[in-house]
């Protein structure tokens, strides 16, 4: 199967008129939640979700949701600003709430796509509207290794702030991105 690439998908905004009924993933929690959450999140400005879509088929291959966060400094992140004369106490964020890429098109690149869109949109808040140094996320963790997305998040350059058993805090510095 060949990688997907950017020239061959586009992205939407999810509205009341989508058919989201055909995606399908392993993570029965993600289909759930983009079909009976995520527009409703939408509309009371919890959240917002993207809908990757290829344009020749027109077939949704994926989604993200994404939403604020912040990173409180502690430990080793407090010492490492504030060394460089940064003193708060919390930095602002974007958050990937929710990523998911329908099973019929995983490792093609959907998932590294709806990343990069996250670091955009990201970048864009920090330029544009607010400030916004991260992106956040929590990785879930899976049994089986080939379904864990923890190994994805790292070769974006995510890094662990936080580990538990279910999942796993990660952040990237956009200063680190760009």
């Amino acid at each position: 199967m060949s990688k997907i690439s950017w020239r061959d998908v586009r992205i939407e905004k999810l509205h009341q008129d989508h058919d989201i009924s055909n995606f399908q993933c392993f993570e029965k929690e993600l289909v759930k939640f983009l079909q009976e959450d995520a527009l409703g999140n939408q509309n009371k400005k919890i959240s917002v979700t993207y809908l990757l879509f290829l344009e020749e088929s027109n077939h949704l291959v994926g989604y993200i949701t994404l939403l604020n966060d912040r990173i409180d400094l502690t430990g080793n992140l407090k010492y490492y600003f504030n060394q460089k004369g940064i003193l708060y106490t919390s930095l602002p964020a974007l958050k990937i709430g929710r990523l998911a890429v329908d099973d019929n098109f995983l490792r093609r690149g959907i998932g590294t796509i709806m990343a990069y869109f996250a670091f955009e949109k990201a970048e864009t808040i920090s330029l544009k509207t607010a400030g916004c140094r991260f992106v956040t996320l929590e990785a879930k963790r899976n049994k089986d290794n080939t379904k864990d997305s923890i190994n994805f998040y790292n070769k974006l350059n995510f890094k662990i702030l936080k580990e538990t058993k279910k999942a796993t805090a990660m952040y990237l510095d956009l200063l680190d991105q760009w």
